[in-house]
């Protein structure tokens, strides 16, 4: 049985592992230490499986504006579940998990960069995120309201932290 917790300390080598395996590097394991040593983390989330992570997600926040107008939002990355867990559905419910608690928590917009065909179905429109200007564009640029019309009007644009500029 898979149980979706919050991000505890005790999970945090396992995550790092987790997503150094999957990436095949410490980008995105550097990811997740700097947003939290940025204070820029929204959602963490670690699905278990008697008590191991197989999971994880996590949710910043993210400057949007449109039409002049901050939006509330967040980018989620990374995501990653374990290859021997996954097409089981443990993503899906990372990712339906961490939009209802940032939701929860006043964001009302997602962004991310990814697979077009994987996130077409929580909502995400590639679309929908033609009208921000920001390092990305192509179908894989998506966005995702959480709160209708919380991205309407005519142009934007995304300012990624310092937290996303890693070299090497």
């Amino acid at each position: 049985m898979i149980t979706i917790v919050d991000e505890r300390s005790e999970h945090r080598a396992a995550v790092m592992s987790l997503h150094r395996s999957a990436f095949g590097g410490d980008c995105e394991a550097e990811l997740v230490t700097r947003f939290g040593r940025d204070g820029l983390v929204v959602a963490s989330l670690v699905a278990l499986e008697a008590g191991v992570v197989v999971g994880h997600i996590l949710s910043s926040d993210l400057g949007v504006e449109v039409d002049d107008r901050p939006i509330p939002a967040v980018a989620l990355a990374p995501l990653d579940v374990r290859p021997d867990h996954q097409r089981t559905g443990i993503g899906a419910a990372l990712v339906t998990s961490g939009l209802r608690i940032v939701r929860e928590r006043g964001r009302t917009a997602v962004i991310l960069l990814g697979h077009a065909a994987y996130y077409r179905r929580f909502g995400f429109s590639s679309e929908l995120a033609r009208k921000l200007a920001a390092p990305f564009k192509g179908e894989a640029f998506m966005a995702l309201e959480l709160v209708s019309s919380a991205l309407e009007g005519s142009a934007g644009s995304v300012r990624y932290p310092a937290a996303f500029r890693i070299t090497g």
